[in-house]
């Protein structure tokens, strides 16, 4: 019950980031790879400080950090490049797509047990994510897809994977995610000033005073703190369930937007949301 508990909290965590990101990029017009980068930022500041406070030390680490640095920036720029171009229904369904594809696979590679009822957990949830989500569900026939930004989303969907995978093996969970966004902090501010140009960022890009404050929100609280969690619980979930596990966070988002942005409340939400926590809960069981 505490493992369920915790999860669920650090659900709400993540899909807190994605409404203070709808909020910050949609209502405030701040463009979504400024919000990235200063959400990653806060966050490395944030945690540098605690880790500071609690005297854990900066270790380094090994060639396993650099594998959870590399998925963290996979995941921060293939998200915020994939959202200029792609519906954000569509976005969720490839990003937990592969999410689930890429720590299944690791879960398999690891020769962890994955039990039947864990398959048609991730399935049921799957295909509720499904139906709540994907685009043109309703007869229509939905819009051309940009194939570089569904490979943009599938990319984050990847790092996010790896970096989850990464942080089953992390003796220190705190300590461990300080480290990480410390280390990606700096390289996503230099790639953001590479990447502004191509992809059409302007210097005067809207930085406001309420989108800058969601962004620092995001990154000490629902992101710092919320991945340390995250690597906190990733033992005891196994990767399997980890993986199905995140598939509530796109609902959990859609019902943070109904009650915070004042999106409409559908049956077909309610329907799909029922089936996927109805699926993540038949995965949660034990083998």
């Amino acid at each position: 019950m505490r493992l369920l508990l915790l999860t669920a909290l650090t659900m709400t965590a993540f899909a807190a980031n994605s409404v203070l990101n709808r909020a910050a990029v949609g209502s405030m017009g701040m463009d979504a790879m400024s919000f990235g980068v200063i959400r990653l930022a806060s966050g490395a500041l944030a945690l540098a400080a605690l880790i500071a406070w609690q005297k854990r030390g900066f270790a380094i680490g090994g060639f396993g950090r650099g594998v959870a640095v590399a998925g963290l920036l996979a995941y921060i720029f293939g998200f915020s490049v994939a959202y200029r171009g792609l519906d954000a229904g569509l976005g969720a369904l490839i990003l937990f797509g592969v999410v689930q594809i890429t720590m299944f696979g690791g879960a398999v590679l690891a020769h962890e047990e994955v039990p039947m009822t864990r398959w048609l957990g991730a399935g049921l949830a799957l295909a509720g994510l499904i139906w709540l989500l994907a685009p043109g569900i309703d007869g229509g026939a939905g819009a051309a897809v940009s194939v570089a930004h569904a490979a943009a989303m599938a990319l984050a969907g990847f790092g996010w994977g790896i970096y989850s995978l990464q942080g089953r093996k992390e003796a220190d969970a705190t300590q461990a995610t300080a480290m990480n966004f410390i280390l990606a902090a700096p390289v996503a501010v230099l790639l953001s000033w590479g990447l502004a140009g191509e992809i059409g960022i302007s210097g005067a890009a809207a930085l406001s005073g309420q989108g800058v404050a969601l962004a620092v929100i995001s990154g000490v609280i629902t992101s710092g703190l919320g991945y340390a969690l995250w690597y906190a619980i990733l033992p005891g979930l196994g990767a399997s369930r980890a993986a199905v596990a995140q598939l509530t966070v796109p609902v959990i988002a859609m019902a943070g937007g109904m009650v915070f942005l004042a999106e409409p409340l559908t049956l077909r939400f309610v329907s799909a949301a029922a089936l996927v926590i109805g699926g993540v809960l038949v995965s949660m069981r034990k083998a």
